[in-house]
């Protein structure tokens, strides 16, 4: 073919990439690689090694030795030996050691990048010029926080000892994502990497070695499932990090839910590529090759959901299969390969199997002429139409090169379908009207959002989920604040074991609209209420509040609440399963209070303070009867000026603008997180209820909340507060009863989208065991206890912070 002829048809010939430093490499270390521990290689505890193999063509490169749970011990032991002495550095020391691991990544970034091509099968210009790059830009700016960590977070300390999973489709760049923030902050590491992809971590630990990084600070640890599984359950890991998919999330949350370790969770996407009418479409193709062709389509965030504006369906689809027919699949060293190998066997059949399922219930599939190689594992670019929003291709990720299409009429209608999947990673929205992107990413239920642009990353925006898409962000400052805790709460005291009130421990009695029940109560053994004498408001029964109205609780019993001296003071509803189903509708309905501006959300909550100081000493002298004249003050007063604090805050916890190295600004909001189920403490029943509550109402949320079983009453005060201070029905729901049976339906429940818990250890354990469903997020005191009269502990941005989780809005900007 003429040079004429090459310009016209625009073939480009093999351009292969040199992968002699990596074999030789491999070769240094006789193709059998070894456990990386304290510092030094160590051979698996029982001499056992699984293969690595190049998908590109199915040959072994090496053997990895297979993780026991005595290695994960060994690691361990090593990380925790490290961290008194690393934690102990100065910032600036510890920033150098970041400083120089990013600067040999750029040393060794070709050996690096032909290393991971050949272990994982993307095509060489992507972890070339992309994936390796970014390594080193991670180290770069953690290096930066080190530095500034004192200044930045000056009373927080590292969690300790972090574990860390990360997966095969971006092998060397999850790692920097995980070990960056945990070295900054000043933990010791041991990751895990991905059982088909290890070969570039045990290439770092390498580096570290070159970087005289203080031995036991990194150690790599590699294996299947079961490495991970003992990781995840080692008594002494302080953190778990983990990026995966969303099946082991929930196997992790369970098992580490009787335990301390603090949990972060990037898992599955199946990320909605939303286009309007006026987008302009040959950029909309290009971004949409990177957006699901990029790395094959194993991308968490890939966009694999076209949403088409009906008016321009038909000629984007075409524009999008011509691209496709343009696309080059082969071996993913050659330079000129747009689509390189699927990591694996298992991975390629997976694939094979769901477009199938797909095929089958109704869509169309289409797929161009093209020749795959003979050898390794490939799978051509595929186009899915005429997908129902049901079908399992819309709803389950597939992790490949698969694009499921789908049309739409309105904002309003992209927005409900976007939505309509219980993940919520990312998303990317295409239209030449900022209104309209700006509009519908504020909808989407997403961690990132891309207008008109997709697949960009930073170290420092954040990165992470909503909804069973995991919680916790990567990258940003909210990246690091998961890898530290405030200093006090790591030595804060434990609660006291709780007893379970629950029947037939604690009585119960039928209530009615007249409460009296003379003969049943006599016939119990106890006096009837009117005749209990110099009782004050002995028939002071209160009732459930629900959608902004008193409701009786559906099982028709009340519980007596007594005084310190055991006078009875009054009933207390006996909330159910049903009476939290209502609430959390009635929460899910109060949408205005999450759409009101946070001017207006600051009024309302000065408004609360304002009346609960009009009624202070009312207030505080029936609740004097349950804690002591002293105590009931002191809670009134700090709860006036507990929620002046938030009030205050409703219009100032915002977020910032990042301005990553391209040319885009990224926007990162502080969003609501939705419904909040809340169990109050119990040893401060006003203060400890208005110190959990007002955080989550300040930013937009809308709660359920269950008050403290040692003074349930408080729950009248509490509604009649609110009635007179404009808050919108729903926006607050409270349920009495007993704490162990609501936490279980709060947590189980697939509307709710969080729960708090502040009680005791058996306590917080059971909110995130049984939490697993749907992945909500939990936040518990750990069994710790928090001294609720002491604003430096108990109010501010710690509370803030879970009370929000942070969309990146990532908009481009110049001609």
């Amino acid at each position: 073919m003429s040079i004429a002829e090459k310009f016209v048809s625009m073939e480009y010939g093999p351009a292969p990439e040199d992968s002699k430093e990596a074999v030789s490499w491999l070769g240094r270390h006789g193709h059998r690689l070894q456990h990386f521990i304290g510092g030094a290689w160590q051979s698996p505890a029982a001499r056992e090694y699984f293969d690595t193999v190049d998908p590109s063509n199915g040959e072994k490169l090496a053997s990895v030795a297979q993780g026991s749970a005595a290695d994960v011990d060994s690691a361990v032991k090593a990380a925790r030996a490290a961290s008194s002495g690393w934690r102990a550095l100065t910032p600036h020391s510890r920033a150098r050691y970041l400083y120089a691991i990013a600067r040999l990544v750029q040393k060794h970034s070709r050996l690096l990048a032909v290393l991971e091509t050949m272990d994982n099968g993307k095509p060489i210009r992507e972890s070339r010029d992309i994936d390796i790059p970014l390594v080193a830009r991670h180290f770069y700016h953690h290096a930066g926080w080190a530095q500034l960590l004192e200044q930045e977070f000056p009373e927080y300390v590292p969690c300790g000892v972090v574990g860390q999973i990360i997966p095969w489709n971006f092998p060397l760049l999850m790692l920097a994502w995980k070990i960056a923030p945990a070295l900054a902050t000043g933990n010791t590491v041991v990751l895990k990497p991905a059982e088909f992809t290890p070969l570039t971590a045990l290439a770092f630990a390498e580096l570290c070695q070159e970087a005289e990084l203080p031995s036991g600070v990194v150690n790599i640890i590699t294996g299947d499932g079961s490495t991970g599984e003992a990781l995840v359950k080692h008594p002494d890991v302080d953190k778990i990090a983990f990026t995966g998919s969303t099946e082991v999330g929930r196997a992790i949350r369970a098992a580490t839910a009787t335990s301390h370790k603090r949990l972060s969770l990037e898992l599955g996407g199946k990320s909605p590529f939303i286009v309007f009418e006026d987008a302009d479409l040959d950029s909309t193709v290009e971004g949409l090759v990177d957006g699901i062709w990029f790395n094959q389509g194993q991308v968490c965030c890939a966009g694999s959901r076209l949403l088409m504006q009906e008016s321009i369906a038909e000629a984007l689809i075409a524009k999008v299969q011509d691209r496709m027919s343009t696309l080059r699949i082969g071996a993913p060293l050659d330079k000129a390969i747009d689509i390189g190998a699927i990591v694996a066997r298992v991975q390629l059949d997976r694939i094979r199997k769901l477009v199938d399922q797909g095929v089958a219930d109704g869509a169309t599939c289409w797929q161009p002429q093209v020749t795959l190689p003979a050898r390794g594992f490939y799978y051509p670019p595929t186009l899915l139409s005429n997908v129902h929003p049901t079908s399992i291709v819309a709803q389950q990720e597939i992790f490949g090169p698969v694009l499921a299409t789908m049309t739409f009429r309105t904002p309003a209608e992209a927005v409900e379908l976007a939505n309509n999947t219980m993940y919520g990673l990312a998303a990317c929205v295409w239209s030449e009207s900022i209104n309209v992107a700006l509009h519908v990413a504020a909808q989407l239920k997403a961690g990132v959002v891309w207008v008109n642009c997709t697949n960009l990353f930073d170290a420092s925006c954040g990165f992470g989920g909503y909804r069973e898409s995991g919680y916790g962000r990567e990258g940003g400052r909210e990246g690091l604040l998961e890898y530290m805790e405030p200093a006090w709460f790591k030595s804060a005291p434990t609660v006291p074991a709780e007893k379970a009130l629950a029947p037939p421990e604690m009585e119960r009695r039928a209530s009615s609209p007249v409460d009296n029940h003379d003969d049943d109560e006599a016939g119990r053994g106890r006096p009837a209420l009117h005749q209990q004498a110099n009782t004050p408001e002995i028939d002071r029964t209160v009732k459930l509040y629900i959608g902004g109205k008193q409701a009786r609780p559906d099982s028709g019993y009340s519980v007596e609440v007594r005084a310190a001296d055991g006078r009875l003071l009054g009933e207390a509803p006996l909330g159910n399963r049903k009476d939290i189903r209502n609430a959390v509708e009635a929460a899910r309905k109060a949408a205005s209070w999450a759409r009101a501006t946070a001017h207006n959300r600051a009024q309302v909550l000065y408004y609360s303070a304002e009346n609960l100081s009009q009624r202070r000493n009312e207030i505080a002298h029936r609740l004097a009867a349950v804690v002591g004249e002293e105590q009931a003050a002191a809670e009134v007063d700090l709860s006036i000026e507990r929620i002046f604090s938030y009030a205050a805050w409703a219009d100032k916890f915002d977020g910032a603008v990042h301005h990553p190295p391209f040319r885009n600004v990224a926007i990162a909001m502080n969003e609501a997180i939705g419904t909040v189920g809340i169990i109050c403490p119990r040893e401060a029943p006003l203060l400890g209820f208005l110190s959990v509550v007002m955080p989550a109402l300040a930013v937009g949320n809308t709660v359920i909340a269950v008050p403290s079983e040692a003074y349930p009453l408080i729950t009248s005060d509490l509604y009649q507060l609110f009635d007179t201070s404009d808050l919108p029905g729903g926006a607050l729901n409270i349920v009495t009863g007993y704490t162990s049976q609501l936490l279980k339906t709060l947590a189980e429940h697939d509307d709710v989208d969080a729960i708090w818990c502040f009680g005791d250890e058996a306590s917080a354990a059971a909110a995130k065991a049984m939490s697993v469903g749907n992945l909500k997020q939990v936040w518990t005191n750990e069994g710790r206890a928090i001294d609720w009269f002491n604003p430096k502990l108990a109010e501010g941005r710690w509370f803030l912070e879970h009370a929000t989780q942070v969309k990146n809005i990532w908009v481009p900007y110049g001609e």
